[in-house]
């Protein structure tokens, strides 16, 4: 009496090795698992063949490392555990020393087929965990991490302040929903929290939230059990305010302060087809990140198309307004000109002066060239002050033209920004 207590001792102090049942290879033995049952390793485990398996599936996600706007794609870290009831690993672990669990190859037990239908490219992020873990009750375990490229359905018309949603369905490859049922183990409150704790990346995307739901599917002329995952995701759009929106913003409040630079030279018109440069720089640049099959186009396109049709616009009428004013110009330089040479050449045709009058004809002869001298440059005059009323009209009217398309120009300006921040923040 007194050996069998100290060698129960030594055993649970784990002095000396534990004979008989206490074993991890007297239960596997026990179990039938190391000699390649085909019940144990291919069929699925229950008694009767009508009793569907239960499968308990959590999914959580541990980062967001890349979505492909222009390939709808979502790149994820994710790990999935997995259990489920197998009816022919039941034990009693007093009959074993206490063994409640132990950990055996995948390849020694049936698993289920569950796979991801959006899956476009699948690889591991580790290895695949090679164990499951059984416990005496008959529920078996697994655990594996897995880094996912799926296929995404986005809606970029907020694009940079959207929120995405994209989902992951499980589903068996062959069983019916009589044969496999899937659900979840743990609630949608419970994933995301410890999702969010376990988040590996702080990169352009921030998890919102995680949500699943049930479904039935009919394929091959039988019914699925699905399990879909929703996983919420914000977008994090600092990085596209500095490198698209202020400097847009900024063109557009330049091409409005040009406005008040003087219109005589050409370097007005150079400005504002400097900026309409930038801004077409930035329009390729954001033609590369956005998709060209979206139903709807990204606010932040018509943010950059409008401000760059607008710049057009301003850069036709200030060509208008310099044609104007060149004709103003024209009219003001050239009428002197001709005025001063036509009287010159009457002056120069005269021959009047006090030595060179003789007799009375030619002292009156003398008097009519002077009148005519005069008349002409009174029609001289005359023609100058109309000349300079033609040049000021002109002039007025460039100055009208550009006052009422600056004023409108800034109305417009002021409308369409209040109306797409409306759009872009609807609350």
């Amino acid at each position: 009496m007194y050996l069998h207590w100290l060698m129960f001792s030594l055993a649970s102090f784990g002095w000396v090795s534990a004979a008989g049942n206490c074993s991890y290879k007297s239960l596997v033995e026990h179990l039938g698992l190391g000699n390649d049952d085909i019940q144990m390793t291919s069929l699925r485990p229950v008694i009767n063949w009508w009793t569907p398996t239960q499968v308990f599936v959590d999914l959580f996600v541990t980062s967001i490392t890349e979505v492909n706007e222009k390939a709808q794609s979502f790149s994820t870290q994710v790990t999935i555990v997995h259990g489920w009831i197998n009816e022919f690993t039941l034990w009693d672990p007093e009959d074993f020393c206490g063994i409640y669990y132990c950990s055996i190859r995948k390849d020694m037990i049936w698993t289920p087929d569950i796979g991801i239908i959006e899956s476009i490219e699948t690889e591991y992020a580790t290895l695949e965990g090679p164990y499951v873990q059984l416990h005496n009750r008959g529920f078996v375990v697994t655990s594996d991490t897995l880094a996912l490229t799926t296929a995404c359905k986005m809606d970029l018309h907020l694009f940079p302040f959207d929120i995405q949603s994209c989902t992951l369905t499980l589903q068996s490859a062959m069983h019916s929903v009589e044969e496999l049922k899937i659900s979840p183990y743990s609630d949608a409150s419970f994933l995301t929290l410890n999702s969010q704790k376990a988040f590996q990346t702080q990169g352009e995307w921030e998890l919102l939230s995680i949500n699943m739901s049930k479904a039935n599917t009919s394929a091959i002329q039988i019914t699925q059990d699905q399990l879909t995952y929703k996983i919420t995701m914000k977008r994090r759009p600092l990085l596209y305010i500095i490198n698209f929106i202020v400097p847009v913003f900024y063109f557009l409040v330049l091409d409005v302060a040009s406005f008040f630079m003087d219109g005589g030279g050409g370097e007005k018109l150079s400005f504002k087809v400097t900026l309409l440069l930038s801004i077409s720089v930035l329009l390729l640049i954001l033609n590369d990140m956005l998709p060209s099959t979206a139903k709807d186009i990204p606010l932040i396109g018509t943010y950059c198309s409008v401000i760059f049709t607008l710049i057009g616009i301003s850069i036709l009428e200030t060509i208008f307004v310099n044609y104007l004013m060149s004709k103003g110009e024209e009219a003001r330089s050239v009428a002197p000109v001709q005025t001063t040479a036509a009287v010159n050449d009457v002056v120069k045709g005269t021959n009047c002066t006090p030595e060179s009058v003789t007799d009375r004809n030619e002292e009156q002869s003398c008097s009519l060239i002077i009148l005519k001298q005069i008349l002409m440059e009174f029609q001289a005059t005359t023609h100058q002050n109309q000349d300079k009323k033609t040049s000021h009209s002109w002039t007025r009217v460039a100055r009208i033209i550009d006052i009422t398309f600056f004023s409108l120009y800034l109305i417009t300006v002021v409308v369409f920004i209040t109306v797409l921040c409306k759009a872009w923040f609807p609350e």
